[in-house]
């Protein structure tokens, strides 16, 4: 066997056998593992003997029992050893322990380590040696530790578990959201659902996120369980390595005991794995892995290693017991090391745990690198040193101590460990625990056949054990087998190969005295009761009491209690919630406690429930339902369920058809209601099986919580569903059945009417009992408003004659008819009954049942159905809405054809329906045609008669609209004559915008009648096309056919192609203008076709509005289709518009049909479709963006692009193109190679992102490549993330090879600006340099700062070299982001820090005047670095760099007197245009600009001496003053001058003056800042209010943040005098707010609901202030000022108010939606027409996202009474809209059909009106 190196000792040297000859130093002790107390244990970090030095000596001995007295010298005289023999032979012997052994260690050395164990556990205090104790202790009698002379055999027990202790486990339970292992030792610890892997970790997390927040009820949290189910990822008896994270007492929790012992573990590979190296994975070791990724042919495994090893797991490897094709990624699993890859960076693993458990094929550790090598699950082979009554003890390798413990070792089990094994036996086990706190290295191993195996113990039968015997199963007489005093008894349950074990806690209800096997009631043999409470499978053993209450309580567990049982139990609490008393907990047994809701208190609902129970009284109750995962049990104190017999229906397997249970109804719907059984069982009761008399609302019947009795109708196991009645089956007996039987189809019945709804009646037939429902659309042959004026006259009691339509035996249900047409057909014999019946050619008399495009479906009697399509009905008719019919309308039809095979038939409606007015008939009516006129224009009019076809008459204009006027032909009687039958010709229009602008009202004009106009559908019909109703007659008022002998209409067949036709504008779509050509003709033209001037098509609707005249020609006539194209524009025009006749430089109209992202499509005509792209949008790239068009737009483009064979254009919009060649180009066009020239600075758009460069399109057809190495001056690590796909960038030509079509470009900025300045590096510095820059963090020992125009070099400027005199605290000198100018004092090359000085006296006179020299120059180009546009900036840039000029090494916290370049985010550079700081409203203004132009100062020049030289030179030569003024536009001002003179000619400009405060105090010039104010209060004038308030604002934000209260104060009364004193106050309320004084916000507040209370602005702000802004929020305050914003404001804001305090209930976090819906509720009680309230309603509950709620709403708002259709239609469309997006298509349908019955009732109340 290999030996173990340790790797925290080395001893050079050969290794000796002998302890004697061996030298020890501290070093070579051994140490402990690490731990941590925290739930996270680091990984163990690894020092070698060199990182840890001779130093470390010292310290390693302080962790070990020292040989040494504290009173001995440190150096003895004489030289001699001050140890005593026995002292050297520990030495020598824990030096023996430390260094590398064989196995056949001789028997000396084993005496040696027990004397060492000896003098270890005792200690030396003198020189005489201590003696063993004979007696143990207490302790160590309570956890069966022997003390003999050898290794101390320690079991595991909750004392000796620290965090950091590696244990292996079995999964024994699995929770939702935690998993409980069990322990060797009868110990269970808990895994959270968070310390499982990493994987499973982030799934939980990005869950969360996705998720939104769900009500907390059981529905939900069901939903919850399963998206992170935690079943998928384990199995019961899954052996798993844990890591101890701690121990402690839980806090009290439903089924547990107060103070209860808990363990929580860890199985994260990262803590599992702690303490492995790399060296520690060898083959045969077990480590942890979880699962990362599934591959095809593999797992791959995270190991949670720092070395990064990966591990792999062949499909192969998984093992028979886990399915591979259920395991997820995070699952975590206990693997077997079964070799590594050539590089060792892959470990292969296996999880087939039959072949880790087969021992004998040597799956054991045969060498281990370090002792870390040794953790739970794996497998070694044990050399036996001792063997005792409670365990064993041996060596691993000759080196590591392991223990067997009572339980471990077999013995509990009742083996012999004497005679199955001796002393110097090797045996083969698996280590199960580690002792941390135990110095030498200590193991628990275990010895049992099923945890060496990894497999579960078996009871016979092959059976679990808990099959076998089950937990709280009660054992009449248990034989005592083996008693372990101090320990417990160990028990024959009649199970002979599972034992049970009884602790000595447990044997009985007081205290065990002593335990013998000889004697006492408790010795060998003896029989007890006893019950089993729990099962341990690591032991192997069932978990007994002996104690009398647990043998006489009647539960143990939540399991046990039976759900429908009755129990007994005693009231712990009284639960009381906002609403009162919500319930009661109800202690069963021990750890059992019960909830019964306030539903189930009582039969009824207890005003006072707290008065009838009281805590500590003794109640009955039925179990509801329990749920063990959750720990839940409901109970119901209703005594109509405890004292009933019915039946207990607790499944749906349970449930019989036609029987009867008792439930509670749980919700009630508008449909039915839920009825809750026992268990998990719910039912639907539909509304129709609630009575035998109709319900409309069951709310207003049932109440929640109300016991019923109710019968199965049908039910459906595997879907949970269940559908009952109240409906008793035996009330309809066997005569009402037999009856229904025999009631045939078609047969005629009298009935009494017993109920009248609003949409049936019910019938009671005579002398047969049965019942029968006759609908509304049954009642007459009539329309709808017939059918339902029949309705309302049937009286209850009133006797009816009808006839059998339908009948369903299986829901006892028969349907009526007393249509006169198929009473007839019955009395006749011509009624079809049955598929028999239907014979090609018979008429068949039906209803109308169904309306699809396709046809109408007719129902004939007994449900028979046939289809009657569209082809086959009157072409008058195939064009009208649902074909001009109704639902239940009769009809009369003609079977067409039959298809016998699939009992199917096709009906034909050609003819005439001969049996409708035989219908009519029997009900006669006077035709409309005979009515008399009444007034009529044309005297010799006498009834409707009199105006046929071609007749000539007169009519008076009633109105005149765009495209018709209305005419009165007589009283009621109305026509009107179309736009296209008023003018004979284009040259009569005189006004073509408005062509009937000359007509008055009241004007007689001579008319001819043309035919009838259909007003519903908007179609011309011929004249003989008569109705029931009055009709609107068609007339023409042209000359031509006034006076014409015979009136022609043409027909669209006659058009012909190519003629022109006048039309007038009807309507205007999208892509098209419908124009009317004459009453019964309609066309259409393109937009791009309406006129040739593309100004007139920019606005379409201006152009030509409804009614306008418009010439066209006819270009496309399809009669077939009913479809007529017309054109405005000339017909070159159009015929020229095609890829052949196309040429570049034409400018046309489009049509933008697609907007994209980088391109916009234009469609030219009906063929020719062309693209702009980028660089044809804009003369201006930085303004090219497709968004900036709108689809369906008229614009014009310019053809540049044409590659006719494969259909492509190119178009360009740009103004130089489509308006005037001189309009200002600021990007020309380059459309080839030749328009480029190197050294051309260019901008284009990013078009693609490769690995290699980016490639940049210039123009339509070229595109220029830019090298990673030219994309910026500085180094981009992630180049990558600042460059995206249509960014705009600038770049100068740096290659041109026209023969090979390829362009290269850069985009660095030294290669752009000729001007451009490097940054400033490390190197750049000097000794003696002065540079200016910003302050980047103050600490107390300095400040850091950043050297402005620099490569982010950063340096340290001590407190020491800060200033001249002493001072206490650094952050009174400066603060983070403060200008200042440093001088170079310190520089270490080597380190790369610099030390700056900030004392004034380390700045001479002329450094100073040098400095200002420069800091004054111009310096023109400073945009350095890469030119990338449109939002980037050098920011995103060297954000993503690796910079190697910046400089490492300094920490700031530390104290160093360097300092160095961090890697903190650089500088900006960029002029920054947004001002921070205080706020007047609109702006900041804390003069940012000043560092902006402080880094534009800066110089970059490496000597100073030769700068000033230079300077100095400058300034003797003349030069040309220039005029900087204008600079002022582009960089803003810069000092105080600038600020004097833009005043100057903006004396009024609030801005500026704000700007002018802010730059001061960027300076720290508080009060010159204060002084600009006064001058802007004086200077501004007295005109300009808002400037004069923004000014006062800025003082009010300056002495918030700099002054004090008293100087605010000041301000703020000042303030109110001359402004608005509410704006002051609201202003200042607003600054406190946000600089987080809401106290003080809260007493302005106070005035301000005194000073302005009439405001009810001010009540709304106070309230959400308590709200959102309050620190914490306060609620309550917020409500309480609804009543008094009641008393102080007028009646007629009550209203509003009311509902902004609703809805800061339902917005602010802190509100209860549920108060918000009680406030709504009470305004709409008062208010019930007001519409705006119940749409805001809506707009609350919608933002919540309760859909039931939503539609409730929605449903009340609906049915409101006195709602104006318009309203109504709005409400509606939100409804429809509102289902379209969450609803399903029943739903939608729901609410078309209420749309539908609110139209006929409002058209009903109307007829009746």
């Amino acid at each position: 066997m290999a030996p173990v190196k340790r790797k925290s000792a080395m001893i050079d040297g050969p290794t000796v056998a002998t302890a004697k000859t061996k030298t020890v130093t501290a070093e070579t002790r051994p140490r402990k593992r690490p731990r941590n107390s925290g739930a996270e244990l680091p990984p163990k970090k690894k020092v070698s003997d060199r990182e840890r030095g001779p130093s470390k000596t010292a310290e390693g001995a302080s962790h070990y029992s020292s040989a040494l007295r504290e009173e001995e010298p440190a150096f003895p005289r004489g030289g001699a050893s001050i140890l005593t023999p026995l002292e050297h032979k520990q030495i020598q012997i824990e030096a023996t322990r430390d260094v590398l052994f064989e196995q056949d260690t001789a028997k000396k050395g084993k005496h040696q380590n027990d004397e060492n164990l000896l003098v270890e556990n005792g200690g030396p205090t003198s020189s005489k040696k201590k003696r063993r104790p004979k007696v143990a202790n207490e302790n160590q009698k309570r956890h069966g530790d022997a003390v003999e002379p050898g290794l101390r055999i320690e079991g595991l027990s909750y004392s000796r578990l620290v965090p950091g202790s590696m244990v292996l486990g079995t999964v024994s339970q699995i929770n939702q959201h935690d998993v409980a292992l069990a322990l060797p030792n009868n110990l269970t610890g808990y895994v959270p659902i968070t310390a499982i892997s990493d994987q499973f970790t982030k799934a939980i997390e990005s869950l969360i996120e996705e998720g939104s927040e769900m009500e907390e009820n059981s529905k939900d949290e069901e939903q919850d369980v399963k998206d992170v189910e935690l079943r998928s990822l384990f199995a019961l008896g899954q052996y798993l390595r844990a890591c101890v994270t701690s121990t402690g007492e839980e806090s009290l929790v439903p089924g547990t005991p107060r103070g209860k012992k808990r363990i929580e573990l860890s199985i994260n590979p990262k803590l599992a794995n702690s303490g492995l190296s790399k060296s520690d994975i060898i083959v045969n070791s077990m480590v942890q892995a979880s699962v990362v990724s599934i591959e095809d042919h593999g797992l791959v495994m995270d190991l949670g290693l720092e070395e990064g090893l990966k591990g792999f797991m062949s499909s192969k490897e998984v093992g028979y017991s886990i399915d591979y094709t259920s395991i997820q990624e995070g699952t975590v699993l206990l693997c077997m090391v079964i070799g590594l890859s050539p590089n060792g960076g892959i470990v292969k693993l296996s999880a087939d745990y039959q072949k880790a458990g087969n021992l004998k094929k040597s799956h054991f550790l045969s060498e281990a690198p370090t002792v870390d090598a040794f953790l739970p699950g794996s497998a070694v082979e044990i050399l036996i040193s001792d063997i005792q009554i409670n365990g064993m003890a041996g060596k691993v390798m000759g080196m590591v101590d392991v223990t067997a413990d009572l339980f471990q070792s077999g013995s509990a089990q009742g083996i012999s460990l004497e005679k199955r094994h001796k002393i110097g036996d090797k045996i083969r086990g698996r280590i199960i625990c580690t002792f941390p706190t135990v110095e030498p290295v200590k193991l628990g191993v275990s010895l049992l056949d099923h945890i060496t195996s990894f497999t579960s113990l078996k009871a016979s039968g092959s059976q679990s054990p808990l099959d076998r015997i089950p937990i709280s199963t009660k054992i009449e007489a248990a034989k005592v087998i083996k008693v372990s005093p101090g320990v417990g008894l160990f028990l024959d349950l009649g199970e002979k190969s599972v034992r049970g074990y009884v602790h000595i806690s447990r044997i009985k209800d007081g205290k065990v005295d002593d335990l013998s096997e000889l004697s006492g009631s408790y010795r060998v043999g003896s029989l007890h009761p006893a019950r089993i409470v729990g099962y341990n499978a690591m032991d192997g053993l069932y978990l007994v009491s002996m104690e009398q209450k647990i043998l006489d309580q009647p539960f143990l567990r939540i399991e046990d209690v039976p759900v429908g049982g009755l129990v007994k139990g005693r009231i712990e609490k009284i639960v009381v919630n906002e609403n009162g008393v919500g319930g009661l907990l109800v202690n069963l047994a021990e750890h059992i406690t019960g909830l019964a809701p306030e539903m189930h208190l009582a039969d009824v609902k207890l005003q006072h429930p707290e008065r009838k129970f009281k805590e500590g009284m003794q109640v009955t109750a039925r179990v509801l339902s329990t749920n063990p995962e959750k720990r839940q049990l409901r109970l119901t104190l209703k005594k109509t369920l405890i004292n009933s017999d019915s039946p207990i229906l607790k499944s749906y397997d349970d449930a019989e058809i036609g029987k009867a249970y008792l439930g509670t109804i749980v919700s009630l719907l508008p449909n039915g209601g839920v009825v809750q059984f026992y268990g998990t069982v719910r039912a639907f009761l539909p509304v129709s099986e609630m009575s035998e008399s109709f319900i409309k609302d069951p709310r207003q019947h049932f109440k929640m919580g109300q016991v019923l009795s109710v019968y199965v109708l049908t039910v459906d196991p595997e879907n949970s569903k269940l559908l009952v009645s109240c409906k008793d089956p035996s009330s309809f007996g066997p005569d009402q059945q037999r009856a229904l039987t025999e009631l045939d189809v078609g047969s005629l019945i009298d009935g009494t009417i017993i109920e009248n709804s609003s949409k049936d009646i019910v019938v009671e037939l005579d002398n047969i009992g049965l019942k029968a429902i006759l609908p509304q659309g049954h009642l007459t042959d009539g329309s709808e408003a017939k059918n339902s004026s029949a309705l309302r006259k049937a009286k209850v009691g009133q006797r009816i004659k009808s006839m059998v339509w339908n009948k369903n035996e299986a829901r006892r249900l028969v349907i009526l008819t007393s249509k006169p047409s198929l009473l007839k057909a019955s009395k006749d014999g011509s009624l079809i009954k049955a598929f028999d019946d239907v014979k090609e050619g018979r008429l068949a008399h039906g209803s109308v049942k169904n309306i699809s495009a396709s046809g109408v479906f007719v129902e004939f009697a007994g449900g028979l159905t046939g289809l009657l399509p569209k082809r086959n009905l009157p072409s008058d008719k195939r064009d009208l809405h649902e074909f001009g019919m109704t639902l239940h309308q009769s009809i009369t039809s003609r079977v067409d054809s039959v298809n016998y095979q699939e009992s199917k038939f096709v009906l034909s409606l050609a003819g005439e329906q001969n049996d409708q007015k035989s219908s009519e008939k029997d009900e006669p009516v006077a035709t409309i045609s005979q009515v008399g006129l009444s007034n009529p224009v044309d005297s010799a009019a006498t009834s409707l008669d009199y105006f046929t076809y071609g007749l000539r008459t007169k009519a008076q204009i009633s109105s005149v609209k765009e495209t018709q006027i209305n005419m009165r032909l007589a009283d009621g009687v109305q026509g009107r004559i179309s736009i296209s039958e008023v003018f004979d010709s284009w040259d009569d229009i005189k006004d073509k915008k408005a062509p009937l602008k000359p007509f008055k009202k009241n004007q007689i004009l001579e008319v001819r009648v043309m035919g009838i106009h259909d007003a519903r559908n908007h179609r011309f019909l011929p004249i003989s096309h008569r109705s029931s109703h009055v009709p609107v007659f068609e007339l023409s008022a042209k000359r031509g056919v006034f006076e014409a002998p015979e009136l022609e209409i043409p027909p669209l067949e006659n058009i012909k192609l190519g003629s022109t036709r006048v039309g007038f504008i009807n309507n205007i779509t999208e892509d098209c203008a419908w124009v009317t050509i004459s009453p019964n003709v309609r066309g259409r033209i393109k937009i791009l076709d309406l006129s040739e001037d593309m100004s007139a098509l920019g606005n379409v609707r201006k152009s030509f509005p409804v009614g306008c005249a418009v010439k066209a020609r006819v270009t496309a006539v399809d009669a077939a289709n009913n479809r007529l194209d017309l054109s405005v524009r000339s017909e070159d025009s159009i015929g020229s518009l095609t890829f052949d006749s196309l040429a570049k430089g034409m400018v046309l109209p489009g049509r933008i049909t697609r907007i994209g992202e980088q391109q916009v499509i234009v469609q030219l005509n009906e063929q020719v479709f062309g693209s702009v792209g980028l660089t044809d949008i804009a003369d201006d790239y930085s303004q090219a963006s497709p968004i900036k068009f709108r689809k369906n737009a008229i614009v014009r483009v310019c053809v540049i692009g044409l590659d006719a064979s494969n259909k492509r254009l190119t178009l360009s919009t740009r103004p130089s193109r489509v308006l005037s060649s001189a309009s200002p180009v600021e990007d020309p066009e380059i459309n080839t190679l030749a328009a480029l020239k190197v050294n051309d600075v260019v901008r284009g758009f990013v078009k693609n992102v490769a690995d290699h460069g980016v490639f940049i399109t210039i123009g339509a057809d070229v595109t220029a490549f830019v090298r990673v190495a030219d994309i910026s001056d500085s180094f981009v690590k992630d180049w990558k993330s600042i460059l995206h796909v249509d960014q705009l960038v600038k770049g100068k030509v740096v290659g041109l090879d026209t023969a090979a079509n390829h362009v290269q470009m850069s985009l660095k900025r030294s290669v752009i600006d000729k001007n451009y300045k490097a940054p400033i590096v490390f190197s750049d510095l000097q000794l003696g340099q002065i540079v200016t820059g910003k302050v980047r963090k103050v600490e107390d020992f300095g400040v850091f700062i950043v050297v402005d125009n620099s490569s982010n070099v950063s340096g340290l400027c001590h407190r020491s070299e800060m200033a001249d005199h002493p001072f206490d605290d650094v952050k009174s000198l400066y603060e983070e982001g403060d200008l200042v100018k440093a001088k170079v004092l310190k520089l270490d090359l080597t380190r790369r820090r610099v030390n700056f000085g900030l004392k004034p006296s380390l700045f001479t006179e002329d450094e100073v005047n040098m400095q200002e020299a420069i800091g004054s120059r111009e310096e023109d180009g400073e945009e350095g670095g890469v030119s990338i546009l449109n939002g980037s900036n050098d920011r995103a840039v060297k954000d993503a760099t690796d910079n190697s000029d910046q400089m490492s090494g300094v920490e700031d916290e530390g104290g160093a007197d360097g300092a160095s370049t961090t890697d903190d985010k650089p500088m900006e550079r960029a002029v920054e245009n947004s001002m921070m700081g205080l706020r007047t409203g609109g702006f900041d203004w804390t003069a940012s600009t000043l560092d902006s132009d402080l880094k534009r100062s800066a110089s970059d020049s490496d000597d100073i001496e030769e700068n000033e030289k230079r300077t100095r030179k400058k300034r003797r030569k003349p030069q040309i003053l220039v005029d900087r003024t204008g600079d002022l536009d582009a960089h803003g001002p810069q000092s105080t001058a600038d600020f004097e003179r833009l005043l100057l000619g903006q004396p009024n400009s609030s801005y500026l003056w704000v700007s002018y405060m802010a730059f001061q105090l960027q300076l720290s010039e508080v009060d010159e800042a204060r002084g600009v104010a006064e001058r802007a209060l004086r200077t501004i004038s007295i005109r300009e209010d808002a400037e004069k308030l923004n000014v006062w604002i800025a003082s009010l934000n300056l002495e918030n943040t700099y002054g004090s209260d008293e100087t605010i104060e000041e301000v703020f009364k000042k303030a109110c005098q001359y402004c608005d004193a509410e704006k002051i106050h609201e202003s200042l309320v607003s600054i406190y707010i946000q600089s987080g004084k809401p106290q003080k916000a809260d007493a302005l507040y106070q005035v301000m609901t005194k000073k302005f209370s009439q405001n009810p602005k001010v009540w709304i702000n106070y309230a959400h202030f308590f709200f959102n802004s309050a620190s914490p929020p306060l609620p309550d305050r917020g409500r309480a000022l609804l009543a008094r914003a009641l008393q102080a404001l007028p009646s007629h804001t009550h209203i509003s108010l009311t509902t902004k305090f609703a809805q800061l209930e339902f917005k602010s976090s802190p509100g209860d939606p549920e108060r918000g819906r009680t406030i709504f509720e009470g305004l709409l009680a008062q208010w019930p027409k007001r519409w705006d309230v119940w749409n805001i309603l809506l707009d609350m509950e919608i933002r919540l996202g309760d859909e039931e709620q939503i539609r409730r709403i929605f449903g009340r708002v609906t049915e409101a009474k006195g709602m104006k259709p318009k309203k109504a239609k709005w409400f509606f469309k939100r409804w429809l809209d509102w289902e379209e997006q969450h609803g399903n298509a029943k739903s939608i349908e729901n609410v078309k059909a209420r749309a539908a019955e609110f139209v006929r009732n409002a058209k009903s109340m109307a007829d009746d009106g």
